[in-house]
């Protein structure tokens, strides 16, 4: 079998504020296996984005060890940034940028050549459906195309792990079902781990292939959606909804902005 692709043990952060420190993690222990699909899902407050934020690189850890496509988070963050993709809930597209200057530039950040940016833009574009939209300001594209502009620009670089943060946040439900499928191509093609954090327990329950519920700053409660249904709603038919309620005891639409 092949190593776990994201191994975590303990990891924390802890921020000192004027008015004491606050343990936003508390110490997440999480195995991610190459190719998988993981459900990553948590309250207000959990400390979910914290956790995305350190896995990302954004933010670093106060303690505890993580390793990531087989380099240390903590001693190796640029070896472990050029070996994972990120397409954060907010987005940053420039609105008067054209899309297929936006995936150049991407490319030419993780150091490629001009031409070859060029063709890998070109190569994203057309596997994405947005192909014809190369040359739109970014501002012209719809909610769903920008999505997929977004995570095309998180594949630039191939990487081993994309962590997708509420993709599907403000979509459609027709949206929602494209980014669906295209996640799913994306780990059946390519074997690509997606790291999926997402406030839509549907979303989590029709993509991942298992889910991690943090509460607390720690992880409470892992395993296929119909594990957790079984586990703690007593009944593998019931909603995730009634699991991830009985787990947390709240809703994830209580989590607009979570720590």
């Amino acid at each position: 079998m092949s190593s776990p692709v994201i191994t975590t043990r303990g990891l924390a952060r802890t921020f000192r504020l004027r008015t004491g420190p606050v343990h936003a993690v508390r110490g997440i222990d999480l195995t991610v296996e190459r190719g998988e699909i993981l459900g990553f899902l948590g309250p207000n407050g959990a400390g979910k984005t914290t956790t995305l934020r350190m896995l990302t690189t954004l933010l670093p850890p106060t303690g505890g060890q993580a390793e990531i496509a087989g380099h240390d988070l903590r001693r190796d963050p640029d070896a472990v940034r050029r070996r994972i993709g990120y397409v954060a809930q907010s987005g940053g597209l420039d609105p008067a940028c054209p899309a297929r200057e936006e995936l150049v530039t991407q490319g030419r950040l993780h150091r490629l050549g001009r031409a070859e940016a060029a063709a890998r833009a070109a190569e994203l574009a057309a596997d994405l459906g947005l192909g014809e939209l190369l040359d739109r300001p970014t501002a012209a594209l719809s909610g769903g195309q920008r999505r997929r502009l977004e995570i095309a620009l998180g594949l630039v670089n191939r990487p081993e792990v994309l962590f997708l943060d509420e993709p599907t946040t403000g979509l459609d439900p027709a949206s929602r079902a494209d980014l669906w499928q295209l996640v799913r191509r994306i780990r059946d093609r390519d074997g690509t781990t997606v790291f999926l954090t997402t406030h839509y327990l549907d979303e989590a329950d029709v993509l991942a292939d298992r889910i991690v519920v943090v509460d607390g700053g720690t992880v409470v409660a892992e395993g296929t959606a119909t594990e957790l249904k079984r586990r703690h709603a007593g009944d593998p038919a019931a909603s995730l909804q009634d699991a991830f309620l009985a787990i947390t005891g709240r809703a994830p639409a209580d989590e607009p902005v979570a720590v």
